[in-house]
């Protein structure tokens, strides 16, 4: 059943949370403009596993854009010769609209992203950037394609093969959620569920790091401080359970707790399994270890422990706030919200917007 405006809804109080549609077209560099020939360069080097040191290994190995939402549907990350990683796979679609990219947020843009897996010697495996710009440009079409976007004596450098690779990752987006349309205006796009969940995640805080049209504070569009530490709240039974403070991320000789950067939460029905180890399969229990971690709010169905009561020996006073825990009923819902923010790659995405 599709949610129905309600009397009141149309003037929201002013500290209300504002939700907003992602922008049709992500940023980009004025270094880097899009070109429907790059984008297709772009395309065929990402998809070619040529640029691999055994021919095997593309960038679409990794970031299968329809099956698994931009990711690889893995726990951790496989490279060449069967070798394997130590972290998700982060998906690619919508990475365009991220400032920082890795998990730990180590590249500051799309072309710089790019150039990494090529000679991660776990992943494409390739000894160097000269060798990969060597190995491109002794392929005759690759030859003529370069020259006809970049020009130029030797177009074939490692920065074009970036450059080219980010245009075409930047029309790997989703603005067209039922999310979004239901924010354009559209009252149908979305069921009651899903509103219900959508105030859900704002009243409870998850906003508070996967805010913005992107729901990541990692955005270039609504973003403000990209890294959080995860997990926020130590000892709790999910962290060893999960084993999500092995890697600590940024925070690596910390004593407690990781930093890590903040992911979209676009298309996350489709890119288990979740966090930065890949260690939990299904998207509920996501819901439940963050609202526990990252909030405070153990996972209860009892109407006792959705109190918390505190007592000050300094002050002698009580305090009782309620909706403390999160029950299955709210799960559900904020799991039914995060479908609307499900949606295909456009096929026909437009050129992006260039930046300020």
């Amino acid at each position: 059943m599709a949610w129905q405006p309600g009397p009141g809804t149309a003037a929201p109080l002013p500290q209300a949370y504002v939700w907003e549609a992602l922008p049709p077209a992500p940023p980009e560099p004025r270094t880097n403009p899009s070109t429907p020939e790059k984008v297709a360069l772009g395309k065929a080097l990402f998809h070619d596993p040529r640029l691999s040191v055994n021919d095997q290994m593309s960038c679409a190995s990794c970031h299968d854009i329809h099956r698994y939402g931009g990711g690889d549907g893995q726990q951790v990350a496989s490279g060449f010769a069967g070798q394997q990683g130590t972290r998700n796979t982060p998906t690619v679609v919508n990475a365009a609209y991220q400032s920082v990219l890795f998990w730990d947020g180590r590249a500051r843009s799309l072309e710089e992203q790019a150039k990494g897996p090529l000679v991660n010697p776990i992943e494409m495996g390739m000894p160097d950037h000269r060798t990969v710009a060597n190995k491109v440009a002794a392929i005759p079409e690759y030859r003529e394609a370069f020259a006809l976007v970049f020009g130029g004596p030797a177009p074939v450098t490692i920065d074009h093969i970036a450059m080219a690779i980010a245009a075409y990752e930047r029309t790997l987006i989703t603005p067209n959620t039922p999310y979004d349309r239901f924010v354009r205006g559209d009252s149908s796009a979305m069921t009651e569920q899903q509103v219900r969940g959508m105030a859900l995640f704002a009243e409870f805080g998850c906003v508070m790091c996967h805010r913005g049209p992107n729901f990541s504070d990692a955005s270039l569009v609504g973003g403000a401080t990209p890294f959080r530490a995860f997990p926020s709240l130590p000892a709790t039974e999910y962290e060893a359970r999960y084993h999500l403070t092995r890697d600590r991320g940024l925070a690596a000789s910390s004593g407690h707790g990781g930093i890590w950067r903040i992911p979209s939460l676009r298309n996350v029905t489709r890119t288990a399994p979740y966090f930065h180890n890949g260690s939990v399969t299904t998207l509920p229990e996501a819901v439940r270890i963050m609202a526990q971690v990252q909030l405070g709010k153990p996972a209860s169905n009892g109407d006792r422990a959705d109190w918390r009561t505190t007592w000050s020996p300094v002050t002698h006073t009580t305090e009782a706030r309620a909706n403390h825990a999160i029950s299955d009923a709210e799960v559900d819902d904020i799991v039914a919200f995060l479908r609307a923010l499900e949606d295909e790659v456009r096929v026909d995405a437009p050129r992006a917007a260039s930046a300020p």
